[in-house]
């Protein structure tokens, strides 16, 4: 794990030395790479429940409803982007 942990950093640091419209183009390419955008997407869940975690509970349907309005969002920002 600590190559992995290692190239991560290496890459991040690399990133993270670009200009912001540089990491915007990276950023992008990412999303734009269909592998790569389902790892976001799956990070981003974990994300979700990560933060949901503490709350109280609410019905599901009110929680499907915000996740299909939180991913509309999601693909108007790559259509926009194509």
């Amino acid at each position: 794990m600590e190559t992995v942990q290692a190239k991560g950093d290496v890459f991040y640091t690399a990133l993270k030395a670009l200009s912001k419209k540089e990491q915007e183009v990276v950023l992008w390419s990412i999303i734009g790479d269909r592998k790569l955008r389902r790892l976001l997407e799956n990070l981003s869940d974990r994300i979700a429940i990560a933060a949901e975690r503490d709350q109280l509970s609410r019905p599901l349907r009110a929680y499907i409803r915000e996740r299909e309005v939180s991913r509309s969002c999601a693909s108007l920002i790559v259509v926009v982007y194509r």
